[in-house]
């Protein structure tokens, strides 16, 4: 059988075809579908774990319903207060998506609207929000429902919520697989997650690992607008790579990309570009604030991936953490700790690297200084010029998390013939990844250990 490498290869092939790869050392490929083959693939993501002359091939997110999320809040609505606060229910859409679909519904500003986290867009989510003088009546559309709850007398925000309930089945599974997880859910409880940011946080990242924010850092203006407007991002839906095709085609240009391009945010800037040719620090300040926020906190996430990999592995010995092949980087994951060692990571806090935060001492300052070293980058380029409405955030993440409240289940796999579910429920902090958790207890079990390679991520 044909190896299948490519995201389109594996995109055309059906479902239950097996994938291998003939590799001497066990590795992990996260393959999230795109948006183009969601329906023909029932909007599936596919975990495949590749094994000499062997494969195991779980799936995750089958359904919506196999992934529920719901916001834990810490406020207490009442009847008092200009804040309606609603509880959204949505399914197949993300969170800004909803909201806009809201705020078009009801006809509000988006300075009115506040909401906590962002939810997965291909899982069942509840979440809340609060919209300034907002109606109080519910909103029902085919994937998403709100409700008014009550009132508040603040906007609700992200410092409004204690963490999030999580309830997975992972499907696909041999008994052997299903127990091997589950052992391996007790251990994670044990020695803790890595509190990494997973791969949803770098959508904006482009194919080749470059970001717009570091580019911007650099002074590269030009290179920042392009890798933010124009660079293909397998995640663009057709409409925006249409527009892209357009922009690459007649990049500079910019009268005749004008007249090419339908009405569109993209068509604003281009037109800002026919009088200001030159101008990419100008045009670069006119995208949507939430879009380039979105990029800097892209960059400032993987700076602190980085440092957090460096962390583990001055604190673990090889053999007690492996390698996982993120979509930003190779990152080691630990397991196996002595008690000594998962206490230290556990009480660790971890800086997000900002030109507004002092590098600290220790552990912590060396595995920083190392990362920006390797980058080529200097603390003060850290700070961000030019723009007065994006910053990097100041503040700090745990280095790592633990489960809170876990359970879980093995039962038939009522989709997959002849094979097993696991069923996982527990809670996590403000900002933990639950993928983080299936990648952690999917893990295969390594015979040898490996060193991370230098991994930039321009």
């Amino acid at each position: 059988m044909k190896a299948l490498r490519s995201r389109s290869e594996i995109e055309r092939a059906p479902i239950d075809t097996v994938i291998r790869a003939g590799e001497a050392k066990a590795r992990s490929v996260m393959i999230s579908i795109s948006s183009s083959a969601v329906n023909r693939l029932s909007n599936t993501l596919l975990i495949a774990r590749f094994f000499p002359r062997r494969t195991i091939f779980m799936k995750l997110k089958s359904r919506p319903e196999d992934f529920q999320v719901e916001e834990i809040p810490l406020v207490e609505p009442g009847s008092d207060g200009r804040f309606v606060f609603y509880r959204l229910s949505k399914q197949g859409i993300g969170t800004l998506e909803a909201i806009d679909s809201v705020r078009r519904q009801f006809d509000v500003s988006a300075s009115r609207v506040a909401h906590g986290g962002l939810k997965d867009k291909h899982a069942s989510t509840i979440q809340y929000l609060t919209i300034l003088d907002g109606p109080e009546r519910p909103l029902r559309q085919p994937n998403l429902e709100l409700e008014p709850i009550g009132r508040l007398s603040h906007p609700y925000g992200p410092t409004y919520f204690r963490g999030n309930r999580f309830r997975i089945a992972l499907r696909n599974m041999t008994t052997r697989q299903a127990e091997q997880a589950a052992q391996a859910l007790a251990d994670a409880a044990r020695d803790g997650i890595p509190n990494y940011f997973d791969d949803q946080r770098f959508g904006s990242m482009s194919a080749a690992k470059e970001f717009s924010a570091r580019a911007w850092l650099e002074g590269n203006y030009e290179r920042a607008f392009w890798l933010a407007i124009v660079e293909p991002n397998p995640l663009d839906r057709p409409e925006t790579r249409a527009s892209k095709d357009i922009l690459r085609e007649h990049w500079g240009n910019w009268a005749e990309a004008k007249a090419k391009l339908d009405r569109s945010h993209e068509r604003g800037l281009v037109t800002y570009l026919v009088d200001h040719p030159d101008d990419f620090r100008g045009v670069y300040a006119r995208i949507r604030r939430d879009l380039r926020s979105l990029y800097f906190s892209a960059f400032q996430s993987h700076l602190w991936n980085l440092v957090l990999a460096d962390v583990i592995e001055q604190t673990t010995r090889p053999d007690q953490r492996m390698l996982y092949d993120f979509k930003s980087a190779k990152l080691p994951i630990p397991r196996g700790l002595e008690s000594e060692q998962a206490e230290r990571l556990a009480t660790m806090s971890i800086p997000l690297p900002s030109a507004r935060s002092a590098i600290p001492e220790g552990v912590v300052g060396l595995a920083t200084v190392a990362v920006l070293e390797r980058l080529n980058l200097e603390p003060k380029q850290l700070r961000v010029k030019h723009l007065k409405d994006v910053f990097l955030s100041k503040g700090e993440r745990p280095a790592m998390y633990r489960l809170a409240d876990a359970k879980h289940g093995i039962h038939a796999d009522e989709l997959y013939r002849d094979r097993r579910k696991l069923i996982v429920s527990f809670e996590l902090p403000r900002g933990g990844y639950a993928t983080m958790l299936v990648k952690r207890i999917t893990l295969p079990t390594p015979k040898n250990s490996s060193t991370r390679q230098a991994d930039n991520g321009r």
